[in-house]
């Protein structure tokens, strides 16, 4: 009785221990988060106040109402920042997740020559670090005339993401059962109606999680976009980060609202696709 009670003790101590250990790592993973949001609704004086002040004591709307230009400061032209990211993000994961799902089906699926030569050429490519890439890249895009253009960077984010998504896609594709295919095709299914009804619904949670890459790495991309691009026409979000910096001062309050308004697209793109990440995949579908 009593190695039982103690068992039982011993059980809820770890539990306890556990989530008390998942509470303090999930605290230091939010906490620059929270100090961001709180940041775009407190004064400047209380941003730039040496010690730190922890509890806000007023907090307001100004920094955003400067960003807007409701302030009579000029104001930064959010809008179109947001909409050259919304543009080239949402082009550039819709074509990367496109031809991520054929090569990696491809890779799944398909014996041919030299395949496993490619897969690894392609997955090399994502070795290289994207900032290496930034002279080359500005040379070549100034030759073809792609500079401060959309174009150009939706066509570097596909080549960015196109190697993720297909290592990530063909994994999961991988995992599918082909008798699940073979069996829609006794059924009558051809072999693309077989992949879109059968196959792509199983590894959906796999494609979802690669979208969820790609857009991410589109929008918060720095570096590259900060080389390519030039005029507020093609400026994405991040770059625009930098319209709050002058030569002898930094506004910490409009980066910080700006920043906020950069994390509200992720979270809503996240909490569309929550329930395809945690859904998994469809094991069984076949009886041995």
């Amino acid at each position: 009785m009593n190695e039982n009670l103690i068992h039982r003790l011993k059980g809820h101590v770890l539990k306890v221990l556990h989530l008390f250990a998942l509470f303090i790592a999930m605290s230091i993973i939010c906490i620059p988060g929270l100090w961001v949001v709180l940041n775009s609704f407190r004064p400047t004086v209380e941003i730039m106040a040496k010690p730190p002040v922890w509890i806000p004591n007023d907090l307001s709307l100004d920094h955003y109402r400067a960003m807007f230009g409701a302030a009579g400061e000029g104001g930064v032209p959010v809008l179109q920042y947001f909409t050259n990211s919304l543009i080239i993000s949402l082009t550039s994961t819709i074509i990367a997740i496109l031809v991520g799902m054929a090569g990696g089906y491809a890779f799944a699926r398909f014996k041919f020559r030299g395949k496993a030569g490619i897969f690894i050429g392609i997955m090399i490519t994502r070795a290289v670090p994207g900032v290496s890439l930034s002279l080359p890249l500005f040379i070549v895009m100034a030759k073809t005339g792609l500079i401060d253009t959309h174009l150009g960077l939706i066509l570097v984010y596909i080549a960015l993401n196109v190697p993720f998504t297909i290592w990530l896609i063909d994994g999961f594709f991988r995992q599918v059962p082909v008798d699940l295919a073979e069996a829609a095709e006794i059924d009558g299914c051809t072999r693309w109606q077989a992949f879109w009804k059968v196959e792509f619904p199983v590894a959906r949670a796999g494609i979802a999680s690669a979208g969820i890459f790609a857009f991410l790495t589109s929008w918060n991309e720095y570096a590259l976009a900060s080389q390519l691009t030039r005029s507020t026409f093609s400026k994405t979000m991040p770059v625009g980060l930098r319209d709050f910096t002058s030569e002898f001062t930094i506004n910490w309050g409009g980066m910080c609202a700006l920043a906020v308004l950069m994390i509200i697209p992720a979270l809503i793109l996240t909490f569309i696709v929550q329930k395809h990440l945690i859904s998994g995949l469809t094991f069984g579908g076949v009886k041995g």
